[in-house]
């Protein structure tokens, strides 16, 4: 019986052995055939969500979780920029770090006015707000995408500021928009230096500046007022006529009785054929009638016509057809969208390259004192498509060029720029 048990004790325990040496080999035989499987799915998975994040815009993560792909636009970011012009046609390409580097405001006062430059703010981003599906200008991010900022940053730029003046004000203290250590803690500091492809040695931004002029006028045709400023019929827009004619051929009498195309636009006004090259440059004229009222008119459109840079205004052949408006206009695709704009805190600028919306700071000496001043581009022109090395400053409503010249006698020619964006 010892023998029996010691015999079959021994086979027992060579079973077991044996069959736990199977158990084991089976088990790493599944684990090396399954783990590349299990490998080359996450790895397939991965890629697949690589690939839709760089193709598709994603929602925001307003949550902050942990765990979730990242919502920024794709993270490539170009080195160089294809400029475009008006027409939208390709004119030159520059490196965005000779355009935009790192800055910081000098450590004084910054200058506007706390009400206006909210009011300007605010119907900008609502301009983003309304029209983003219906101009696609608004969607392009410019010069700044070399630098990583999207047109998302400049939208979440006003946000924040708006959030910050509205805040302030109701609280009737100075706003935190003036302290240059809030800016320079809360935004990118980007430096502009100049950029243009004829005076390669410009560094600091050119600062031209506009107004809307007080002109007289008449709602009839007299000896002195002669020269009308029209506005295409609602019911007309959509044909292209006007597209044919150049300022000489209206300023010939098309429009008026007996011309070719009497009856297919509304006279508005009658100014002094100076009145108009100054409405026609300014795009915002304020019309004080011989009947005692007066109204506000801003361009609409233009007969296609690009402006030629170094012409003189008579000899331009873009024509603007105008509408009356309710306040100062800037920047929209058509005559009912246009932002309103306040004075002292606007800039036109080229809206294609640089983009709509951007805060621009203006560094300056006034009297052997730096000087800040804050606004943002909400207005454009035809010298501005394209324009990156000027601005053009609403500095105001004036009786005449006398007024104008005597209030913008303390702003500088030249000025370093900087533009903000939120962190």
């Amino acid at each position: 019986m010892p023998i029996f048990s010691n015999r079959t004790f021994r086979i027992t325990i060579g079973f077991a052995a044996s069959l736990l040496v199977c158990l084991a080999s089976h088990y790493l035989y599944t684990q090396s055939t399954t783990q590349p499987i299990a490998q080359q799915n996450l790895t397939s998975q991965n890629l697949s969500s690589i690939h839709n994040n760089f193709l598709l815009p994603q929602p925001s993560n307003k949550q902050g979780k942990q765990n979730t792909p990242s919502t920024k636009e794709p993270t490539i970011v170009p080195k160089t920029y294809q400029v475009i012009d008006e027409l939208q046609k390709d004119k030159f390409q520059v490196s965005g770090d000779r355009v935009f580097t790192q800055g910081k405001l000098p450590t004084v006062k910054v200058d506007f006015n706390q009400a206006d430059l909210l009011a300007t703010l605010s119907n900008t981003r609502k301009y983003f707000e309304d029209y983003a599906t219906e101009d696609p200008n608004l969607q392009r991010p410019g010069l700044l995408q070399t630098q990583g900022i999207t047109v998302q940053d400049a939208i979440g730029t006003l946000d924040f500021m708006i959030a910050v003046l509205q805040e302030d004000i109701n609280n009737k203290r100075p706003t935190r928009l003036q302290d240059p250590n809030f800016i320079n803690t809360n935004f990118r500091v980007m430096k502009w230096s100049a950029y243009n492809p004829e005076n390669p040695g410009q560094r600091r931004l050119r600062l031209t500046k506009y107004a809307v002029f007080i002109h007289p006028g008449s709602r009839k045709k007299t000896r002195t007022f002669n020269t009308a400023i029209y506005s295409l019929k609602d019911n007309l827009i959509t044909d292209d006529f006007y597209t044919k004619y150049t300022k000489q051929d209206v300023l010939s009498g098309i429009y008026e009785p007996g011309g070719k195309e009497f009856g297919k636009v509304e006279t508005l006004a009658y100014l002094t054929r100076q009145g108009l090259e100054e409405a026609l440059m300014e795009g915002t004229i304020l019309i004080k009638f011989t009947d005692g009222s007066e109204a506000l008119f801003n361009v609409d459109r233009n007969n296609g016509i690009p402006y030629i840079r170094g012409t003189v205004a008579t000899a331009q052949k873009r024509y603007w057809y105008f509408r009356k408006v309710n306040a100062i206009k800037g920047y929209g695709y058509k005559i009912d969208a246009k932002i309103s704009i306040s004075p002292g805190v606007t800039f036109a600028g080229d809206i294609l390259n640089i983009g709509l919306g951007k805060v621009v700071a203006l560094e300056y000496l006034q009297g052997g004192r730096k000087q800040l001043k804050l606004g943002i581009i909400a207005d454009t022109g035809g010298a501005f498509l394209p324009n990156l090395h000027q601005l053009d400053f609403l500095a105001g409503i004036f009786q005449g060029k006398t007024d104008f010249a005597r209030n913008i006698r303390q702003l500088p020619e030249y000025a370093t720029a900087y533009i903000l964006v939120k962190k």
